[in-house]
């Protein structure tokens, strides 16, 4: 069984000559063709995945290919595929903002469980371009101490810095569902869990992916 992410074939799009018959073309293809990993090919497609817990790592990179990939087409809307427990607030505020300076739409997709830090990613999607599939979940509470970890002591974390954080996290979930202040206090409290239809009615995503059979009933 392969480990590790897969290897896809990559053509490059670039336009060429022609060759003479369908057997040359074919050939010609897989001559020209590359193998990339599978994110890699699906980046150039403007699809992006979160599937992690949110560090610096992960979260540097989906800046940096939404950043690139605006500069390269504004116009090519981006998907942000979220699959996360959350993690570190800093990350997670970074994401979000890149979400909302890209020129490009980007729409935001649970499948599995969009939670804590993750669920702030998938509320900034564009507004009507946030889904999740029939099975997902969503929980949302206040940021936590334990989200420094021990970086409290060596960037000097103060009180004042995680009121401010909860205060903007709260803020974000009040601006994006145009709930009452109190409403987001109170649920922020506690981790509060969401199916994909509750998330709906909270305003946190718009609507949830069917398969077109059950579409067509």
């Amino acid at each position: 069984m392969p480990v590790g992410v897969p290897k896809v074939p990559f053509l490059n799009p670039n336009p060429e000559p022609e060759p003479d018959s369908a057997v040359e073309e074919i050939d010609s293809m897989e001559e020209k063709a590359t193998w990339v990993d599978l994110y890699n090919r699906l980046y150039r497609q403007r699809l992006l995945f979160l599937g992690q817990d949110l560090e610096e790592e992960i979260a540097n990179t989906i800046v940096g290919l939404m950043i690139y990939l605006s500069i390269e087409d504004p116009y090519w809307n981006q998907t942000l595929y979220i699959n996360s427990i959350g993690g570190l607030v800093f990350p997670g505020l970074a994401v979000y903002d890149t979400i909302n300076f890209v020129p490009p739409d980007v729409k935001t997709v649970c499948l599995g469980i969009a939670a804590s830090m993750a669920s702030v990613i998938l509320i900034g999607g564009t507004v009507t371009e946030r889904c999740a599939f029939p099975n997902a979940r969503v929980m949302i509470h206040q940021p936590r101490v334990e989200d420094f970890d021990d970086r409290s002591s060596e960037l000097g974390f103060e009180g004042e810095t995680l009121l401010y954080l909860r205060d903007c996290v709260a803020q974000i979930y009040v601006q994006r569902t145009n709930k009452p202040d109190w409403v987001i206090a109170v649920d922020l409290e506690r981790d509060t869990f969401m199916s994909t239809a509750e998330a709906i009615n909270y305003g946190i995503i718009d609507g949830v992916y069917v398969c077109e059979d059950e579409d067509e009933e």
